[in-house]
């Protein structure tokens, strides 16, 4: 099967780490990635910002980047929810440009589901001993309702303690602009989010967005828990490679 990878802003600039791993796993289950270099951000960040006019620019180049690749997956729920949802509203009423993003917004997964749902895969064989819990991020699960797919391929991995977080169903107070623009309400969400990962005693958090990463892990560094924070790309490679 051929694909190609959104990589997101965050993956691009921050987590790079994660984009190799979202690639490594997905070749070692054969699929044959490819790498559009045109990509851009998907203008999500404008779109929650209010700037319809920059947020239709981003979406017009990155439905031209794409026009040609059967699949798009991204390691991002909440890039996936903009492209598959916001897309299409926002050319509901352009003729030459609904049909496009409506193409683009089918064929665009978040990571997990793309194994899940179009690879048909829910145990890959992996293996990790560890104690995880699982922050289910506000877009992929409201957005693009992915919720079970990244849980079953971690608890298919041996000897992974799967532990349910606390208020699961919160949020972890990053929200984009909403953590610069409400950071005292922010700070005080993303407090209470990492007290409830530490009553877990997980040895790992693991989470599907790299925002809500870099919001709940840098909070968890900054008051000193010790608690690894990985994507879901990160821990289903080390459960691919434990032992090699």
């Amino acid at each position: 099967m051929k694909a190609s990878l959104f990589i997101t802003c965050l993956s691009d600039i921050f987590y790079p780490e994660v984009g190799k791993s979202l690639v490594n796993v997905l070749e070692k289950l054969g699929v044959s990635l490819d790498f559009p270099e045109g990509q851009s951000c998907c203008g999500q960040p404008a779109y929650n910002s209010g700037y319809r006019e920059d947020a239709e620019k981003a979406a017009k180049h990155m439905i031209r980047v794409f026009k040609d690749s059967p699949n798009v997956v991204t390691p991002s729920g909440s890039c996936a929810a903009m492209v598959r949802h916001y897309y299409p509203m926002m050319f509901a009423n352009d003729p030459v440009w609904s049909g496009k993003a409506q193409e683009l917004a089918d064929k665009t997964f978040e990571f997990s589901e793309f194994i899940v749902k179009v690879l048909k895969k829910t145990d890959l064989g992996a293996v990790y001993p560890a104690k995880v819990t699982y922050h289910h991020s506000c877009h992929m699960k409201r957005g693009i309702r992915v919720e079970e797919e990244p849980v079953q391929l971690i608890k298919s991995i041996k000897g992974i303690t799967f532990v349910d977080l606390p208020y699961k169903e919160d949020c972890c107070g990053f929200g984009g602009t909403f953590s610069v623009k409400m950071p005292e309400i922010s700070e005080q969400m993303v407090d209470e989010k990492i007290q409830h990962v530490y009553e877990t005693e997980a040895d790992i958090l693991v989470g599907s967005d790299l925002g809500c990463i870099m919001n709940i892990g840098g909070r968890l560094r900054r008051k000193g828990k010790p608690v690894e924070v990985l994507h879901t790309a990160q821990l289903l490679e080390r459960g691919l490679n434990h032992g090699k």
